[in-house]
């Protein structure tokens, strides 16, 4: 039997409890109305499970029922969940820590039906926030629908914060030239999805940029003299480009005001304390129009000056404000120029991460979340064995140097690519790894995921896609450049051209695709093994499994149609535009099931012109 995040005490007693059909959900009148919904969830479960839907009372404790207190005596987010051969004793030192007792109960639930273990469980968090964050801007826009189940499967794993990241996804009522061709976030969305996430105990957190990243703000006709690189709104719409600049120009008064203005619109439709201003990776600060202010003071003092304004505008609103620390590290000991209640948060994502931001930061006196990453950014499936040893990494250091906080990231860049739901295992870790500071193997992560996530009792469904994730030679990252480095005319970007594929190695892409092949087949034997209710998370990783493969053998045919290398996987091009073009029919199909059109269209333009260029080739 598993739980995840493990507990911090587990004892297993001889014994059963059965859970009856004339059995019943007790809630002590000492419990909060929230927990009502709690009792819901579990009553859900139960009848999911076993086929008894238990009525939900409130009152004493009844023989053979579960009964659900809480308990002064316990701290917050701590809770005690008893199994006894006659009772189920759920209680919790606040609403938080019942609703955890209600989870854990639910996954032993989930494996052992009506007829469960009689156990004790002491269990409470290593550190008390811990946080996902969803890009919802740079390529998918969810539905709200996807949203809430999402925040269902934050809730289950005892995560109690969530991040959006917006730049431009949200409707500004006088923004409509950023907006105007994409199917941005409406405050009603938003706001559901506040109150839904509160009745999770999840604080759903606004996340804004506000400083660099401005992509879509600083290209428009009004607002593209604010950007710190001239003549912004005139360069043709690329993905590297939108990661690489847009930065705005802090030396112009009019730039505050926009930019706290939009806060203003924000801020309101959130019950959290809490507001991300983001401020991150200002690649161009100090390069255009504010060079001659940062030349007498220096990029290091722009930087500062514009987050010191933001982060006191925030706090002006009854805020707290938090923000990336990416530049800060490179100078820790301006942080006590910041508002002291300001959170920094501290961002790193290699599999072998190192502790030195951290360590400096700490020194510094940064009250800090450390922020790993679930490594789907550029990717068809997520690097899951990578975002592994970078979380456990991260939750480490979270832990030695008394970071208040970890905040799981998961970000869209080139267009947000993979599916949402290969986060998942990533998500899983955070949250795990944030809960107790245990050193779980990768291999008995998967196991656990397997079962717990996905339904699958042969254990193996993880394995196997973090071995099919591993197969990308001509990956998202490159074959965009590629693309993207046909619109350059001038020789430097010739050369980069060539460049790629003397550097790719596709002469393996022939064996690397059979075994992808091969690891397909695996999947597919594993939909016997998996709870019917799993069976449609499949098709997404199927379908990305087939564009690996595709894109590797489109990869190899590249090199040996036009740079004339030998490569015994080559195709011919036409067919590949046309296996191409079917794949993405597919791919659209399972897109439009959790995200709205968002930036779809972008992705339909890259697909078409790889088709097109193959047809040339050939």
């Amino acid at each position: 039997m598993y739980v995840l995040p493990s507990p911090q005490e587990i004892i297993e007693y001889d014994g059963i409890y059965t859970l009856s059909f004339k059995g019943s959900i007790v809630i002590n009148k000492n419990c909060e109305v929230a927990v009502n919904h709690y009792g819901k969830i579990l009553k859900e479960d139960i009848y999911f499970y076993t086929g008894f839907s238990l009525p939900i009372l409130r009152g004493n404790p009844i023989e053979n029922g579960i009964y659900i207190s809480k308990d002064s005596s316990l701290n917050e987010q701590e809770y005690i969940l008893l199994i006894e051969p006659n009772m189920i004793t759920i209680k919790g030192g606040d609403e938080a820590a019942i609703l955890y007792g209600v989870q854990t109960l639910r996954q032993i639930i989930s494996q052992k039906g009506a007829v469960l273990p009689c156990l004790s469980i002491h269990d409470f968090p290593g550190i008390k926030t811990r946080g996902f964050y969803h890009d919802v801007t740079r390529g998918r826009i969810p539905t709200l629908s996807f949203l809430k189940s999402l925040a269902d499967k934050l809730s289950y794993y005892k995560i109690n914060q969530l991040q959006l990241y917006i730049e431009h996804s949200y409707l500004f009522k006088d923004l409509s030239e950023v907006w105007r061709d994409d199917t941005p976030l409406t405050a009603e969305e938003i706001m559901e999805l506040d109150e839904y996430c509160a009745r999770l105990n999840i604080d759903l957190v606004p996340s804004l940029s506000s400083f660099g990243h401005l992509h879509k703000l600083l290209t428009t006709k009004t607002y593209a003299h604010l950007c710190e690189l001239p003549d912004s709104d005139k360069e043709p719409f690329g993905f590297r480009d939108r990661m690489q600049h847009h930065t705005i120009d802090t030396t112009k008064e009019e730039s505050y005001q926009l930019i706290t203005e939009m806060i203003s619109e924000f801020m309101p439709l959130f019950t959290s304390k809490y507001f991300n201003i983001c401020a991150d990776e200002t690649f161009d600060l100090g390069k255009g129009r504010s060079k001659e202010a940062a030349d007498k003071v220096g990029v290091d003092r722009l930087y500062m000056d514009f987050l010191k304004k933001l982060c006191g505008f925030v706090v002006s609103k009854g805020k707290i404000p938090m923000f990336w620390g990416d530049i800060i590290s490179r100078f820790p000991q301006a942080i006590k120029e910041l508002p002291k209640e300001t959170i920094c948060l501290n961002w790193g994502y290699a599999w072998d991460q190192r502790e030195d931001e951290t360590k400096a930061l700490a020194a510094a006196g940064a009250t800090q979340y450390l922020c790993p990453g679930v490594g789907g950014w550029n990717q068809l499936i997520n690097l899951i064995e990578n975002s592994y040893k970078n979380i456990r990494l991260m939750c480490k250091y979270a832990y030695q140097y008394d970071a208040i906080g970890v905040l799981n990231t998961d970000w869209g860049d080139f267009g947000h690519i993979n599916h949402p739901e290969f986060s998942t295992s990533g998500l899983i870790f955070g949250a795990s790894l944030s809960w107790k500071n245990e050193d779980m193997s990768y291999e008995e992560f998967l196991k656990r995921i397997s079962l717990l996530e996905y339904k699958d009792k042969s254990l193996k469904f993880m394995s196997i896609v973090s071995d099919i994730s591993k197969q990308s030679l001509f990956g998202w990252e490159m074959l965009v450049i590629y693309r993207e480095l046909h619109h350059k005319v001038d020789e430097n970007s010739k050369r980069k051209i060539s460049g790629i594929f003397e550097n790719l190695d596709l002469d393996s892409v022939y064996e690397t695709n059979d075994y992808i092949n091969s690891l397909s087949d695996q999947l597919y034997n594993t939909i016997n093994s998996m709870d019917t209710s799993s069976r449609s998370l499949v098709k997404p990783y199927l379908v990305s499994a087939t564009g690996i493969a595709l894109w590797n053998k489109i990869g190899a045919t590249i090199d040996h149609t036009v740079y004339n290398r030998t490569n015994k996987a080559a195709d011919k091009p036409a067919n590949l535009a046309i296996e191409l073009e079917q794949w993405f029919h597919q791919y659209k199909e399972i897109w439009r099931t959790i995200s709205k059109e968002s930036e779809l269209f972008r992705l339909q333009d890259l697909i078409n012109w790889y088709a097109d260029y193959l047809r040339d080739i050939n």
